[in-house]
C-alpha cells in the first residue's frame, strides 16, 4: 500500500465490501508518477468525475483523476444502487402481501429477511464495482490518485505529496447529507443514506426526517421490510415539490401500507430513553413525542466545497449551493470548471453525467455547450413512482406562459386495469393553443421507464399531437401517452372544422 494511501472500511466488513473496497479504493494502490503536464485535472470521482475522465482520456487527453474515498461516488456507494436494490426487496415483499388480490395464495404472511435483503444490496453493489474502479479507468488511459487533493497554485493541485500541473481543472467533489438542527440530535445518534446501507438488522421502529424523495424511498422500503415507520415532514404534504396531485397518490399508498404520517410536524429536540430514542414534536400547537429505536434523516444535501482551497485559484462558491458556475459550468476562474452535484440544482446521477458531458466540450475544445438547453427529467422511486420532465403548471405560469393541459388516468387505460395499477395518471402541459410539450408528470409504478419518451420529444420538439400518431403495443401502459395525443388531436376538431368535414361527406353521398 502506498504511504499516503489512507484504508477505508465500509460496514459491514464482509466478503461482498472487500470486494468492492477492492475494486474503488484498492489498499495495494500505487499513485503514479504525475505527467509533467495534464489537458484535465477531475478532482472527485463520482459519477461526473468518472464521465469527465473516461470521456476526455478516450478523446486523447491526458487526464489525472483524484479521489479521497470511493470511487464511484454516492450512486455506486450509498445512493442510486443500495437503494434501488433495497427498494426492490421491499416491492418483491409486498407483491406477495398482496398476491391474493391476484387468485394467488402463498403459504402464510410474506415476510422479509432483513440480513439477507442487505447482503443481496452489497453483493450486487459489488457485482457492478469494477464498472467504476481505479483498475479499469487505469487501463483507459486515466492517471488514477487516491487521497485528498486541494490547489495549490494557479496551474496545480497536490495530492497525497504530489503535484499535478494542469491546463483545465474540473472540480466533482458531490455532496453529503446535511445534518438536520435539531438540538439533542448528533448526541442520540442518527443514519443518513451514507450509514443506512451498513445496518445488518431491521429497526423494529425507525422515524425518518423529511418527506422529499430520499426520506419517501427509504420510508417506504423500510416499512416494507419490517419497521414501523415514523416519518415527519414540516410541510402539509409529502413530496410538495411535485405535482400535487401526483403527491398525494403516494401519499395515500403510504397510509394504506401504514406508515405513520407526522405531517406539520416541527421537531423540537431528541432525547435518548434507555436503549431507545424520544422525539419531541410540535403539531398543531402541542407538544408530543413518539419513541423509536432509530433515526434516519432525509433532509438534504450540501455540496463538498471544503479543503478544496478554492480561495488560491479564485474560485467562487457558496456553502449551501455548492461551486458557482456559469451556464457553460465554468467557474470564476476560466481555467476550473464544475459537474455534478457540487454545482447543480440538480441533484441526479444522469445530470451529473450529462453536465460531464458538457465539460469535456468546454475545457478541453472551447466550446460554448449550455448546461440550460438540457431536457432533464427524473424519477422519484416510490411505488407508485412519480416521474416528471420540464416545467409544471405552476412553473409556465411564473413565466408567463399559458397552458393547456391533458390528462389520462390508468383506471382507464387497459393495461393498468389488467395489472392491478389503477392509482396514477399521465399529465401533459402544453402551450395554450399549441401542441409543444413544456412538461409533464407520470405517476405509475413503472413512471420512471415511461418518461423518457416525453422527454426525446421534448428535446427533437415533437408535439403532443405527434405521439398520438405514434403505435404503441396493446396492451401497454405506455398507451396512456397516445391517448393523450389523442385528447389534443381532438381539440383541433372545431365546430367550423366539423361542419366543413359534414358538408365534404353529404356531398360524398349524394
Amino acid at each position: 500500500m502506498s504511504a499516503h494511501i489512507q484504508p477505508i472500511l465500509v460496514r459491514p466488513a464482509d466478503a461482498h465490501n472487500a470486494r468492492l473496497v477492492s475494486n474503488v479504493h484498492p489498499l495495494d494502490w500505487q499513485n503514479p508518477t504525475p505527467a509533467p503536464c495534464y489537458n484535465l485535472v477531475v478532482i472527485g470521482a463520482g459519477t461526473a468525475g468518472l464521465v469527465t475522465a473516461a470521456g476526455a482520456a478516450g478523446l486523447g487527453a491526458k487526464v489525472a483523476l483524484v479521489e479521497k474515498s470511493l470511487l464511484g461516488g454516492d450512486c455506486l456507494n450509498v445512493g442510486c444502487v443500495p437503494s434501488k436494490a433495497i427498494i426492490r426487496s421491499g416491492r418483491a415483499v409486498f407483491d406477495a402481501k398482496e398476491a391474493g388480490h391476484f387468485g394467488v395464495r402463498v403459504g402464510g404472511p410474506a415476510q422479509a429477511d432483513f440480513a439477507a435483503v442487505m447482503e443481496r444490496m452489497r453483493k450486487l453493489r459489488a457485482d457492478l464495482s469494477p464498472n467504476d474502479s481505479a483498475q479499469r479507468f487505469a487501463k483507459l488511459g486515466v492517471d488514477v490518485f487516491l487521497g485528498e487533493a486541494r490547489f495549490a497554485g494557479p496551474d496545480t493541485v497536490e495530492v497525497a505529496g504530489q503535484t499535478l500541473r494542469f491546463k483545465r481543472a474540473v472540480i466533482a467533489t458531490g455532496a453529503r447529507a446535511t445534518e438536520p438542527p435539531i438540538p439533542g440530535l448528533t448526541e442520540v445518534g442518527y443514519l443518513t443514506n451514507e450509514t443506512v446501507f451498513s445496518l445488518t438488522q431491521c429497526p423494529p421502529r425507525l422515524a425518518v426526517i423529511g418527506g422529499g424523495p430520499i426520506g419517501c424511498e427509504l420510508a417506504q422500503a423500510f416499512q416494507r421490510l419490517g419497521s414501523q415507520v415514523s416519518l415527519f415532514h414540516k410541510n402539509a404534504h409529502l413530496l410538495d415539490r411535485e405535482d400535487t396531485e401526483a403527491a398525494a397518490i403516494v401519499q395515500s399508498a403510504f397510509i394504506r401500507e401504514e406508515v405513520t404520517l407526522h405531517l406539520n410536524a416541527k421537531i423540537i429536540r431528541v432525547e435518548r430513553n434507555g436503549g431507545a430514542k424520544n422525539i419531541w414534536y410540535e403539531s398543531q400547537g402541542k407538544e408530543v413525542s413518539v419513541v423509536v429505536d432509530e433515526i434516519l434523516s432525509g433532509t438534504g444535501r450540501a455540496p463538498n466545497v471544503e479543503g478544496l482551497n478554492l480561495e488560491t485559484v479564485g474560485v467562487q462558491y457558496d456553502r449551501r449551493k455548492g461551486i458557482l458556475v456559469n451556464d457553460c459550468l465554468q467557474t470564476s476562474n476560466p481555467h476550473i470548471y464544475g459537474a455534478g452535484d457540487v454545482c447543480l440544482d440538480w441533484k441526479f446521477t444522469h445530470a451529473a453525467d450529462f453536465s460531464a458531458r458538457i465539460v469535456i466540450q468546454n475545457a478541453l475544445f472551447l466550446g460554448r455547450k449550455k448546461a440550460s438547453v438540457l431536457t432533464m427529467p427524473w424519477c422519484t422511486y416510490t411505488d407508485p413512482e412519480i416521474a416528471h420532465v420540464g416545467f409544471y403548471e405552476r412553473d409556465a405560469r411564473e413565466r408567463g406562459m399559458e397552458v393547456d393541459t391533458y390528462v389520462r388516468e390508468f383506471k382507464e387505460v387497459d393495461r393498468a386495469v389488467l395489472d392491478g395499477e389503477e392509482d396514477g395518471f399521465v399529465k401533459f402541459h402544453v402551450r395554450k393553443g399549441h401542441d409543444e410539450i413544456l412538461g409533464a408528470t407520470i405517476v405509475a409504478r413503472h413512471a420512471g421507464e415511461m418518461i423518457s419518451e416525453i422527454s426525446v420529444a421534448m428535446a427533437a420538439r415533437i408535439g403532443l399531437g405527434k405521439l398520438a400518431s405514434v403505435i404503441h403495443p396493446y396492451p401497454t401502459q405506455a398507451e396512456a401517452l397516445r391517448q393523450c395525443g389523442d385528447a389534443y388531436n381532438r381539440t383541433r376538431l372545431t365546430r367550423t372544422v366539423k361542419k366543413w368535414m359534414g358538408r365534404w361527406l353529404a356531398w360524398q353521398r349524394r
